[in-house]
């Protein structure tokens, strides 16, 4: 803005100023309600402040209640699942007590057929001239036995299996006092000490658990005496 311009309103300006003076008021417009609006927008922003406030306080308190009801959800849900794992192992419990028994007698009953299954061989039977005249191969009794005897132990197995018994693999491996009896000792000076050469009794588990430990033969190493 040039010097010229800024004395030209400053000069009107005194102009104006003069007229006021001379006149004892100035011709603007009045507007007589101005201060009652002023107080109905205070009136009204008050009131649209304590608005707020109660919303607010709504969201908040609806907040701490769905809070709560989250918290309590989260609490019930933790006391079932403590619950179905008592339960569960209660079950486990009685399961145990009640079909471990009858589990081992079936084990002992399976110890006897393999006994039966691993004892010395027949002697080959005579075969008779109807048999040599028409080449049919004939079976002895007791092999029919030693037939019968393992097709049962092979049904022991299935419904061991079904139950969650499985066989332990002891031989070859570090003798375990946990899951295993020493009973008897070999000497090998070509193994460590303390390795399972046979099992005399095999053991098993039940759904990972130790059922019936099993006796088993392990090296014993005799080192000799540098003189």
């Amino acid at each position: 803005m040039d010097d010229t311009l800024k004395e030209a309103l400053i000069t009107r300006f005194r102009a104006h100023l003069n007229t006021l003076d001379a006149d004892g008021q100035a011709d603007l417009p009045v507007d007589e309600d101005a201060g009652t609006d002023l107080r109905s927008l205070f009136v009204e922003l008050a009131a649209l402040r304590s608005e707020v406030r109660t919303e607010s306080r709504l969201v908040k308190d609806a907040l701490d209640l769905f809070r709560g009801v989250v918290e309590r959800n989260d609490a019930e849900r933790e006391a079932a699942q403590r619950e179905a794992e008592r339960l569960r192992a209660a079950a486990r419990e009685r399961e145990t007590a009640l079909l471990g028994p009858l589990l081992i007698d079936l084990l002992d009953v399976r110890d006897r057929l393999m006994a039966g299954l691993a004892g010395p061989s027949a002697k080959p039977a005579l075969v008779p001239w109807y048999a040599r005249a028409f080449r049919r191969p004939v079976t002895s009794d007791a092999e029919a036995w030693r037939e019968g005897l393992r097709m049962t132990l092979a049904r022991f197995d299935r419904l061991l299996s079904d139950r969650g018994v499985v066989p332990l693999d002891l031989v070859g491996t570090p003798f375990d006092p946990k899951v295993a009896r020493a009973v008897a000792t070999v000497e090998d000076a070509d193994r460590a000490n303390g390795i399972v050469t046979e099992e005399i009794r095999q053991g098993f588990l039940w759904d990972g658990a130790l059922l019936r430990a099993a006796d088993v033969v392990v090296t014993r190493t005799t080192r000799k005496e540098e003189g």
